[in-house]
């Protein structure tokens, strides 16, 4: 009786426990600003709308080769206004750190654009 007491125990336990894949949930654009109008605020936030839609292309290899990716595509084509970029993979982030000393998290942004079609402000 002890036994299937503590299996049950044991079985609700490991049922009650959520999935960790958080990447739906952190990507979800729903309730946010829009990635095209938030890219009108000014030339640090078009730069983080451009680096999230790079973020989100989908390659087919893992979350680490995204995240690698899309820091190369910062590096390549904002290196002036960029000082840090650093991956967290597993959270589905960039953080960066821009010249002017804002920081910002880089989230996927999936609304079927490349970054090289978002327009920066000079």
């Amino acid at each position: 009786m002890r036994r299937v007491l503590l299996l049950v125990i044991a079985g609700l336990g490991v049922a009650a426990c959520r999935d960790y894949n958080l990447e739906r949930p952190i990507s979800s654009q729903a309730g946010l600003v829009p990635p095209d109008q938030y890219a009108r605020y000014g030339r640090e936030q078009a730069i983080t709308v451009a680096i999230g839609r790079e973020f989100a292309r989908p390659y087919n290899s893992g979350p680490e080769a995204q995240a690698e990716i899309a820091m190369n595509y910062a590096k390549q084509k904002f290196a002036q206004d960029i000082v840090t970029i650093t991956p967290d993979p597993l959270g589905h982030r960039l953080t960066v750190t821009f010249k002017s000393g804002w920081r910002t998290a880089i989230l996927p942004i999936d609304d079927g654009k490349t970054g090289d079609e978002t327009k920066i402000p000079s």
